[in-house]
């Protein structure tokens, strides 16, 4: 089997990718060890942000304002284009336009100085040029209802099932011409002068580029895992709010986000009577203690909320789940060639906000391949962090 691309990892970041590659008349086939998207991607909290996890402040003091401003300028526009490409492909994904609210506390647990954090964050964004509106205090708590010293909103943002979006797009890539292969766990990779040669349990596949697009460097590319930390996100579930108690809590118009490292974020599901809110993020722990740190965190999440909300103390968690994601020095994600690795391009890294980095990704790779990268997709390469 001879193609153009092959991409390993089927989750929404490679579904999307093999999308826009097929629409692009390219050949290309995917291959998923497992299941399409029912790894990290099913698992993930179900938020697409207008905005990549880092601090604006943090990424323009290590690389600069004009790399900062790119990199929150694509992941807006990367945004857009995923939930634009997901109505157009009329992918039913309980795709919902939202507004995100980010805000910092003024009691417990927030630090005593997050408020003044948060605004001059917002400073350094309109200073840069950025879309995001600093809201009053009493307009905050209209939309928030409950007590904090700042906060900051942005438009643009979503919220979607990432399964169904992934399927829909792997759908939508066959049709396209795309090969999707499931439960094709790709063994070994050899690459020469000038193609790549992919080894998995069905027989060999002949490649001019290979896209890994994993999240996590898999055994295959040991040496890229200094560069790429795993991490464990949690989330619970509610059972539904009681309309009398709704009206305290956040709008369901805006996902909640607070201002700690690393977050809190709160957005309502099922027709807005539940509440999903995770965070409680750590490195990733052992198999054997996965049963018993997803009992503790997800109640800690639970009493963290009632903190937030003490008119939710007794409402029960229905169901509590981790997420595992990869995270990198600066919090951007590493996207394009690396140096060491010839036909090869990876989107590695895309943190526990990567929704809109799998659309990222994918026209970035597309553009690599193409030969016409654009020079400020540099920001998102290898090469800032080598």
């Amino acid at each position: 089997m001879a193609i153009d691309v092959a991409i390993v990892g089927g989750g929404l970041t490679g579904c999307a990718t093999a999308y826009a590659f097929a629409a692009a008349g390219i050949r290309v086939a995917l291959f998923e060890a497992e299941r399409i998207a029912q790894g990290s991607t099913a698992l993930a909290g179900g938020v697409m942000t207008s905005e990549p996890g880092p601090a604006f402040s943090a990424i323009e003091t290590r690389h600069g304002r004009r790399a900062a401003r790119y990199a929150w300028q694509a992941w807006r526009r990367a945004a857009l284009d995923g939930a634009a490409t997901l109505r157009r492909l009329r992918v039913q994904c309980r795709l919902t336009s939202r507004d995100l609210v980010q805000f910092a506390g003024a009691g417990f647990p927030y630090a005593a100085d997050a408020g003044t954090r948060l605004t001059r964050e917002w400073q350094a964004r309109q200073q840069a040029g950025l879309e995001g509106a600093l809201i009053k205090r009493s307009g905050l708590t209209r939309d928030i209802r409950t007590e904090a010293a700042a906060g900051v909103r942005t438009h643009d943002s979503a919220q979607f099932d990432p399964y169904r979006a992934s399927v829909g797009l792997a759908s939508a890539a066959a049709t396209r011409g795309a090969q999707i292969f499931e439960r094709s766990p790709i063994r070994r990779v050899k690459f020469g002068r000038h193609e790549a040669l992919l080894e998995a349990d069905g027989g060999r596949v002949r490649a001019g580029r290979v896209i890994i697009a994993t999240g996590l460097p898999t055994a295959l590319f040991k040496a890229l895992r200094r560069h790429v930390t795993p991490m464990d996100t949690y989330f619970v579930l509610t059972e539904p709010v009681p309309a009398a108690i709704r009206h305290q809590l956040a709008r369901p118009a805006i996902i909640l986000r607070d201002s700690q490292a690393p977050p809190h974020t709160l957005h309502w599901v099922d027709e807005d009577r539940r509440i999903v809110f995770g965070g409680a993020d750590q490195a990733a722990v052992p198999t054997r203690l996965q049963t018993k740190t997803l009992v503790q965190r997800s109640g800690q999440l639970m009493y963290e909320l009632s903190l937030l909300y003490p008119a939710i103390s007794g409402l029960q968690a229905v169901h509590g789940w981790s997420a595992t994601y990869g995270l990198t020095a600066d919090g951007l994600p590493c996207i394009g060639p690396h140096r060491n690795f010839p036909h090869h391009l990876f989107a590695l890294g895309m943190g526990r906000d990567g929704l809109a980095g799998a659309f990222l990704a994918s026209r970035i790779l597309l553009r690599e391949h193409l030969g016409e990268p654009n020079r400020s997709d540099e920001v998102y390469g290898f090469g800032r962090i080598l």
